[in-house]
């Protein structure tokens, strides 16, 4: 690595996810092992021996796009060429679950790991508005926003509880922070936490780039895999994206009690990446 600022700034990355890791394992005393299927989000290039975990709403599909390219073997040059959709098809890209354990363990061993994170609580109102509020996700509406709307909303209307396309931000964090929910299973992966998506208290990433400086942490990625003179990170237009503010005005209707909850269920994600706690919340 260079000696840079740039070395500098990721080891001091690395260094904070080790102790919050540390500090939770002295608090939670239960070890655990990782299993195949806690692996499905690490896509893996064989050619440039590149792990990327990728993170829904954390431009995971951008990233997506790069390891096609990385991994087309020349089928793909321009990431921007590929449509969104073909990003998410899961055939495109092969993930670490798909190895035996042996070639599981000489990957994580061997091959550089990278992921990206996002400001905890903005990455949060992105997915909600994302899946909640924009028509075409008529597939979450059903899958889930019916489950809230039937749990959360008195005299629910027929065509909500059907449809489930109107789903109001305070409903869906009642839903997150109900003890219910955490019985069901995971979470679905748009607001699972980091943490639980991609294990670094387990993994040991040699990068962990941030969506607030997406473009110089990824070309930077780029660089140090030696492909970064023929291949740019996407940028984008930024006019939609979720803002502090714009979480800000989200959350200013939440209670301060689910405000609580709601940071102790993202809580490691804060810690771990190194997220101050909004000024908005009311946490006393």
């Amino acid at each position: 690595l260079d000696p840079s600022g740039a070395a500098v700034l990721h080891q001091n990355r690395r260094d904070q996810v080790v102790d919050a890791c540390r500090i939770n394992n002295a608090s939670s005393r239960k070890r655990r092992v990782l299993t195949p299927g806690d692996l499905k989000h690490l896509v893996v290039d064989e050619d440039h021996e590149l792990i990327y975990c990728y993170v829904p709403k954390v431009a995971c599909t951008n990233w997506k796009r790069v390891m096609m390219v990385l991994t087309g073997r020349g089928k793909y040059s321009d990431p921007m060429e590929i449509p969104s959709n073909q990003a998410h098809v899961p055939s495109n890209l092969k993930t670490l679950n798909q190895y035996s354990i042996a070639e599981i363990n000489h990957r994580l061993k061997n091959y550089f790991k990278f992921l990206f994170v996002r400001e905890p609580f903005e990455r949060l109102v992105s997915a909600y508005r994302n899946k909640f509020t924009l028509k075409y996700n008529s597939s979450f509406h059903k899958r889930f926003g019916t489950r809230i709307i039937r749990r959360y909303r008195k005299n629910a209307t027929q065509d909500a509880l059907i449809n489930g396309a109107d789903v109001k931000f305070k409903e869906f964090i009642d839903y997150l922070v109900d003890p219910a929910t955490q019985r069901d299973g995971p979470l679905n992966e748009h607001w699972q936490t980091v943490y639980q998506l991609c294990h670094p208290c387990h993994i040991h990433y040699d990068m962990m780039g941030k969506y607030e400086t997406l473009e110089e942490d990824a070309n930077y990625i780029l660089q140090l895999v030696g492909v970064g003179d023929s291949l740019h990170f996407p940028s984008y237009a930024k006019s939609t994206r979720t803002t502090d503010a714009m979480t800000a005005q989200f959350f200013s209707n939440i209670s301060t009690q689910q405000q609580v909850q709601l940071y102790k269920l993202y809580k490691m994600d804060f810690l771990m990446f190194n997220y101050s706690i909004p000024s908005y919340l009311r946490l006393d």
